[in-house]
C-alpha cells in the first residue's frame, strides 16, 4: 500500500458485532425486475442488503433471497409494514428463526399515509430485542431526544429518517441529524428519503456513518447506473467528512499569496 492510499484508507463500520467496508445499505424493493436488481446491488459495492421479512415470497416456488448472493451480502431483514411493536418483535423472531440473521432493521410505522415512525412503539420494541439479543438497527423520525432514548434502550445503531419514507426530498433537517451526531456512541445511519447522488454526499459529509437507501435507485430511470452513482457519493462525502472541510466565510480571501516569495 503506498502512501497516498494509506492517507484515503478509513476505519471499518461496526455495527455490534459485525463489521463492513461499504457504508452504504441498499433495499430489494419496488425494482422493475429481480436481474436489475441484482445488478444494481453489483454496482452499488453494498455488503448489506436489507429485506422485507413480509415480502420475501415471490410465488409459490421461488424467493427473493433466491435473487441474492447470501455469501457475497449480508441480509438485513426488516419489520417493514409493523404498525405495532407486538407485530414488529414478531417478524423479528421470524427472521431470526428462519436463519436470515439476529441483526435487525427495526421499523415500526405509526400511518399509512405519512410512513412516519412511532417512537413509543419503536422504543418498545427495540427494548425488547435488545434484551432477546438482537442487533437492532432502529428506523426513527430525526428527532435527537427519541434518537437518544432508542440508544440508551440498547441499538446498535440509530437511522433517522432524512424525508419521509419513499419522497425523495433529501436531507430535510441537516440541524437535527447534527444534534444526534453530537452525543451519539453508536453508528448514525441515515435511512429514508434520499433522491440522488448529492443527498448522500449531505449525508455523510455531515458525519453520519452510513446511510441506507432502496427507492432513489430501484425507481430511477437507470437503477444500475444510479446504484454506481450511490457508491461514489458515499465515498466522496465520507472522504471529505474526513478530511475537514474549510470553514465557510462571508468575505473572499485570496489563495494566492499576497506577496512573492
Amino acid at each position: 500500500m503506498d502512501k497516498i492510499e494509506k492517507s484515503v484508507e478509513d476505519k471499518k463500520l461496526k455495527i455490534g458485532g459485525y463489521e463492513f467496508t461499504s457504508r452504504l445499505f441498499v433495499g430489494t424493493g419496488k425494482y422493475p425486475s429481480m436481474e436489475v436488481m441484482s445488478d444494481a446491488l453489483e454496482a452499488s459495492g453494498t455488503e448489506v442488503v436489507t429485506v422485507a421479512v413480509r415480502r420475501v415470497k415471490i410465488d409459490d416456488t421461488r424467493s427473493l433471497l433466491d435473487y441474492i448472493d447470501t455469501k457475497k451480502y449480508k441480509i438485513l431483514p426488516n419489520t417493514a409494514g409493523c404498525y405495532s411493536a407486538d407485530d414488529a418483535i414478531r417478524t423479528a423472531r421470524l427472521a431470526r428463526e428462519t436463519g436470515m440473521s439476529d441483526m435487525v432493521k427495526l421499523e415500526v410505522l405509526g400511518n399509512e399515509k405519512t410512513l412516519l415512525p412511532d417512537p413509543i412503539e419503536t422504543l418498545k420494541a427495540t427494548q425488547v430485542l435488545v434484551k432477546e439479543g438482537f442487533t437492532v438497527l432502529v428506523y426513527t423520525s430525526d428527532d435527537p431526544i427519541i434518537a437518544k432514548k432508542l440508544e440508551d434502550a440498547g441499538a446498535a445503531s440509530v437511522m433517522p429518517a432524512g424525508a419521509p419514507i419513499g419522497s425523495g426530498q433529501g436531507i430535510l433537517n441537516k440541524n437535527n441529524i447534527r444534534i444526534i451526531l453530537e452525543s451519539a456512541k453508536v453508528p448514525i445511519i441515515v435511512d429514508a428519503g434520499v433522491g440522488t447522488a448529492s443527498d448522500v454526499t449531505i449525508v455523510m459529509e455531515l458525519g453520519c456513518d452510513g446511510v441506507l437507501l432502496n427507492t432513489g435507485v430501484a425507481l430511477a430511470k437507470d437503477p444500475v447506473r444510479m446504484a454506481k452513482a450511490m457508491k461514489l457519493a458515499c465515498e466522496s462525502g465520507r472522504l471529505a467528512f474526513l478530511s475537514g472541510r474549510i470553514p465557510k466565510r462571508l468575505y473572499a480571501k485570496a489563495s494566492s499569496p499576497e506577496r512573492d516569495f
